[in-house]
């Protein structure tokens, strides 16, 4: 079967499911909104989880259901700003919502086993190494060509993708303080940290006179692309996609230093001595 190289918008989100995304997603979905309308039934509950925390999760978790379970999860090999498109909603537009949907207040206790898991998978270390990792090793053209190769592109690195930056966007929104001591400048410092490895490979897209990857020197590529704007393309999307995290970090770095200045602040008069 041939595959058209001028699909619309419409062709791309031809369902097309994909049951190891599939299973899981609408499993957490249910027990999320199940455990939402029981907790709509107390005021206390109404105002830890608000009707927005709910919409933002759901819209992530469409989100994420659009972009596995359709057409466009099968042109990896076509297209790689398409799929590299792919990866930024799974990596910088589904875990912030994700992440935004969970309630306030969770009571977790840091010393039993399961607030120890969590606190050892938000340190911020532990998440810049896995994000790191997963960024540099798989764009790298040994990681990349050998994922695409062996067609491990179309489902593991997504999941890579959405795994990781869940991570992150933890980090970075604390929504367990309970577990992540940490404050806004600490925060900040670890946004930025954090954008720098996926602002450098787009970069490296960008600005690169040949094509890196070897299952798209001779691709036909989507939309009569030549395989170099193909890997431009891709470089913009990255970029373009890193910025909003890149700014609330800056943000947050800002809120840290106007704090810190303030709490240094002129000392007072000295009193009159008696």
């Amino acid at each position: 079967m041939s595959t058209n190289l001028n699909p619309t918008l419409g062709d791309l989100l031809t369902p097309h499911a994909e049951p190891l995304f599939l299973l899981p997603a609408l499993l957490v979905t249910a027990a999320y909104f199940w455990r939402f309308g029981q907790a709509r039934a107390t005021p206390e509950g109404q105002v830890r989880w608000p009707w927005w925390r709910a919409a933002l999760f759901g819209l992530g978790m469409a989100l994420l259901l659009l972009t596995t379970q359709s057409l466009a999860a099968t042109l990896t090999a076509s297209s790689m700003a398409l799929y590299m498109g792919r990866l930024m909603v799974l990596a910088e537009v589904v875990p912030p919502l994700l992440v935004l949907g969970i309630p306030a207040g969770v009571r977790l206790d840091p010393r039993r086993s399961l607030g120890r898991m969590l606190g050892v998978l938000l340190d911020p270390w532990l998440a810049l190494a896995v994000w790191s990792a997963v960024i540099i090793f798989w764009n790298v053209p040994a990681g990349f060509n050998a994922s695409v190769v062996t067609n491990t592109a179309a489902a593991l690195l997504p999941a890579l993708y959405l795994l990781s930056s869940l991570l992150v966007w933890g980090v970075v929104l604390r929504p367990l303080p309970a577990v992540q001591p940490s404050g806004i400048g600490s925060r900040g410092w670890f946004g930025l940290l954090s954008a720098l490895p996926m602002m450098g490979v787009a970069a490296v897209w960008l600005y690169s006179p040949k094509v890196l990857y070897t299952p798209y020197v001779s691709a036909l590529c989507l939309w009569n692309l030549t395989p170099l704007q193909n890997q431009q393309f891709s470089g913009w999307i990255m970029m373009m996609a890193g910025l909003p995290a890149l700014g609330l970090a800056l943000v947050q770095l800002m809120a840290w230093l106007i704090k810190l200045s303030e709490g240094q602040g002129l000392p007072g008069p000295v009193p009159p001595e008696r």
